[in-house]
């Protein structure tokens, strides 16, 4: 998986806990390339360096809208300097943010969405699927529910 020869610089995003632990669970997808953390609480951080680049950009949600701006505000910065090829996510909010700024900077976008989203895909998840590339549900039942949202196993 290499663009024109050389390493595809990656973005991985997610909120602290279990978004980021599934994101975890196939970030090795991406062994041999470029990757860049990204996530919500520096308590995060700390393993995450070991493996890449890390930035942290606080916790949002749609209760507090001045928060999304500031987050989002800071996902442009980081798109901007880092100018991914593809950025991946498992959610939530934070991840969302993430994907569109890379989107809008060209890069590729790779939802998963939460196995916790056992009857429908989570709001971050209907909000980014106009944009992504690819979005998976890890339930069926789920992916068969939107078009455009496929199926290939649970991540965990």
């Amino acid at each position: 998986m290499t663009h024109e020869g050389r390493r595809l610089r990656v973005c991985l995003a997610a909120s602290s806990g279990g978004h980021l632990e599934q994101l975890l669970r196939f970030a090795s997808a991406f062994d041999g390339h470029e990757v860049v953390f990204v996530t919500t609480q520096a308590l995060a951080q700390g393993d995450l360096t070991q493996r890449g680049r890390t930035y942290v950009i606080g916790e949002c949600n749609r209760e507090h809208p001045l928060r999304v701006a500031v987050v989002f505000r800071r996902c442009m910065e980081i798109a901007r300097r880092e100018r991914f090829d593809i950025v991946a996510s498992t959610g939530a909010a934070p991840g969302l943010l993430m994907c569109v700024a890379a989107k809008l900077g060209g890069a590729k976008v790779i939802w998963v969405d939460s196995i916790a989203n056992v009857e429908r895909l989570s709001l971050s998840g209907r909000l980014v699927r106009p944009i992504a590339d690819l979005v998976l549900s890890q339930w069926e039942s789920v992916a068969h529910r939107y078009r455009g949202v496929e199926y290939v196993g649970a991540v965990i």
